[in-house]
C-alpha cells in the first residue's frame, strides 16, 4: 500500500510517528513543515516540505492545495492520513477529488469542541478516528481507536 501522511510539525507530527509499527511496513511519503523538529525525526524518510504557516493562512492553504495535486499525482497513494492540523484540509480535497481514501485522527488535547483541520476534514473523511469515547459528540460517525501516545 502506498501512503501519504501528512501533518502539522510538533505534536501532530509526534502522534503519525506514533503509528509507526502501522505505517511502516509500507510505501510512504510525508508532507509536513520543514522544522528542526521535523527534519530531524523524518531523517532518512521520504519528505515533501508544505507551506508554513497553516492556521487561518489562506494564501498557504491554496498553496498547499497546489502542492497536494503535485505530489499525488506523481505518488499516486492508495490513501491519504493526516493528524490535523492546517496542513490536512487542502491533502484531504486534493485526495477526494481523485476518489483517494482518506484517514483522519482526530488529537488528543481537544475534547470539548471541534478542531478547525477536524471540522474541515470530517466530511472528505472515509474513516474518522477519535482518541477518546467524549469525542463522540462532536463527530458522530468517529471511530474511537483509544490514545496513541
Amino acid at each position: 500500500m502506498k501512503m501519504l501522511l501528512v501533518s502539522s510539525n510538533g505534536g501532530h507530527l509526534h502522534q503519525l510517528l506514533a503509528l509507526r509499527s502501522w505505517w511502516e511496513q509500507h510505501d510512504r511519503v510525508w508532507a509536513t513543515a520543514e522544522k528542526p523538529d521535523a527534519e530531524s525525526l523524518l531523517e532518512g524518510e521520504r519528505v515533501v516540505w508544505s507551506n508554513h504557516p497553516t492556521t487561518r493562512n489562506a494564501p498557504n492553504m491554496v498553496r498547499n492545495f497546489f502542492l497536494a495535486n503535485r505530489v499525488i499525482s506523481n505518488f499516486k497513494p492508495d490513501v491519504v492520513v493526516s493528524t490535523g492540523a492546517g496542513v490536512a484540509p487542502p491533502f484531504f480535497l486534493a485526495a477526494k477529488m481523485r476518489r483517494i481514501s482518506t484517514v483522519y485522527l482526530e488529537v488528543y488535547d481537544r475534547l470539548d469542541s471541534r478542531t478547525m483541520a477536524g471540522s474541515m476534514c470530517y466530511p472528505m473523511s472515509d474513516r474518522f478516528l477519535l482518541q477518546w469515547e467524549e469525542q463522540r459528540s462532536l463527530y458522530p460517525r468517529g471511530i474511537v481507536v483509544g490514545r496513541v501516545l
